[in-house]
């Protein structure tokens, strides 16, 4: 009697201390992570710094390098050096990835639109994103500091080179939280060919995997596996699971490992987007003139259209970030046609995007970005004989667009110069760009940290400023 009585009380003391630092910090993180917040000190949530701007980010992400003097940047001084070098002394400065600096000039043959209020230039090639120009704050002073695809993406999404660093949608997930308890705060959709950047793309780096982002698909199961076989029950599933917290709750108890607690809130939460996913997908509710606004089941609209109704529908359910890869924007050859296939494709789906958010009051809510990891140079490029002419990469200046939630629409910030050589006018680094997102979303970009291998790191490295005049 006395040996069960022992026993009895060991159990319940192991209990009361697995709550203390399991169950207990486990239900405590579930609850503070739903309203964006954790307890101070921990290696968690934060919730914003300040009251944002924007709640949601929806980052159109063209993986490629989209060519801004054919979209964005008007530059008619390239019509008198058409076919010819440019003087060494205007080239020297130049990182270029396959052509040499005495490479010819190639003028763009587009045709500009001043559009909207502010007289914004576009290109014919972008005629349903002169509907919204009034709505968007271009920024024609992009800088990088890489030259090549993976890194330029890396450094984008992550702000470094170097693989392995958490990318915006998991620092904005780790520093608010998501609203939705059904689906995942970082939800990844992809068109195209893919990026060369995969998944480091929206990797979670050394944050908890729960900040990753999560692929969906846009038919089917919106993730592989999702669904249960059809001989097993929903009781049947949660029994299961219930079994699987368990025996993890043990190990985190024994362990400390973060990444215990990341998995068991990964099952629970594919547990609830068994319900919820399929309803996301299911557009019966949305009205034809809306999947035609967005030129859903027409080509070549339908798949970058489909995934951008999803955004919409995504942010409507409180997903903090969805990332929007299409791919690829990289015409070293054949430079008028590429262009054209991909702008045909996204051009109609971003348009009706902006402008469905507008409707419904979700866009002073929801911060739009627009853009690729660098732009393509004013020299052409000939890989072979034979060839129609494209062009190289150009990570010294070059264009993205923001609108939504706190950017102040219907404006140009930056200019490179006549040559589209240089920035010319308010230089923005990718860092700039990345601290002013986070500002949009109430996060001070000096202060989201997160401490890995004996120092903090942060979004934007050691440098970065909130460019204030994107803000409205």
């Amino acid at each position: 009697m006395k040996l069960e009585t022992h026993r009895s009380v060991l159990a319940r003391r192991s209990f009361l201390d697995l709550c203390a630092t399991g169950l207990g910090t486990i239900s405590l993180a579930h609850l503070l992570r739903s309203d964006g917040l954790a307890a101070a000190g921990t290696q968690d949530q934060r919730g914003p710094h300040f009251t944002p701007r924007a709640k949601n980010l929806i980052f159109l992400f063209m993986a490629g390098a989209p060519s801004q003097m054919d979209l964005f940047d008007p530059k008619p001084g390239l019509q008198r050096w058409h076919g010819q070098p440019l003087p060494p002394s205007l080239t020297k400065d130049l990182r270029l990835a396959f052509i040499k600096p005495t490479a010819k000039v190639l003028a763009s043959p587009r045709e500009f639109t001043r559009c909207g209020e502010s007289g914004m230039e576009l290109s014919d090639y972008l005629p349903n994103l002169q509907r919204v120009a009034n709505d968007i704050c271009l920024v024609r002073s992009m800088q990088t500091g890489q030259v090549n695809h993976h890194p330029g993406q890396s450094m984008l999404m992550s702000g470094s080179p170097l693989v392995g660093r958490p990318t915006v949608g998991a620092w904005l997930t780790y520093g608010l939280g998501s609203e939705s308890q059904n689906l995942p705060g970082f939800v990844v959709l992809s068109s195209g060919r893919g990026a060369s950047g995969g998944s480091s793309n929206f990797s979670s780096g050394f944050l908890p995997s729960t900040h990753a982002g999560v692929p969906f698909r846009k038919s089917g199961d919106p993730i592989l596996y999702l669904s249960s076989p059809d001989v097993v029950s929903r009781d049947s599933q949660r029994l299961s699971l219930e079994t699987l917290r368990r025996l993890n709750e043990e190990k985190l108890h024994r362990s400390g490992d973060p990444q215990v607690a990341s998995r068991m809130a990964n099952y629970e939460l594919a547990f609830r987007m068994q319900a919820s996913a399929p309803e996301l997908l299911d557009f019966s509710g949305e009205s034809q003139a809306t999947m035609d606004s967005y030129g859903i089941g027409k080509e070549p609209t339908n798949a970058y259209g489909t995934n951008c109704l999803m955004a919409r529908r995504m942010v409507e359910r409180g997903v903090r970030v969805v990332m929007l890869t299409h791919a690829s924007w990289d015409d070293h050859t054949n430079l008028d046609e590429g262009l054209k296939k991909n702008c045909e494709i996204t051009d109609r789906p971003v348009a009706a995007l902006v402008e469905d958010l507008k409707q419904r009051g979700l866009l002073d809510e929801t911060l739009v970005v627009w853009g690729g990891e660098f732009g393509r140079t004013s020299l052409g490029q000939l890989k072979h004989v034979g060839d129609k002419v494209g062009r190289d990469h150009h990570p010294n200046g070059f264009s993205m667009w923001l609108a939504g939630g706190g950017v102040k629409g219907g404006q140009v910030v930056g200019s490179t110069d006549e040559l589209a050589l240089q920035v010319e006018d308010n230089p923005v680094h990718v860092h700039d760009l990345q601290a002013t997102i986070l500002h949009l979303m109430g996060l001070d970009h000096e202060r989201l940290t997160y401490r890995h291998m004996g120092r903090d790191f942060r979004l934007t490295d050691v440098s970065g400023r909130v460019v204030d005049e994107i803000l409205a």
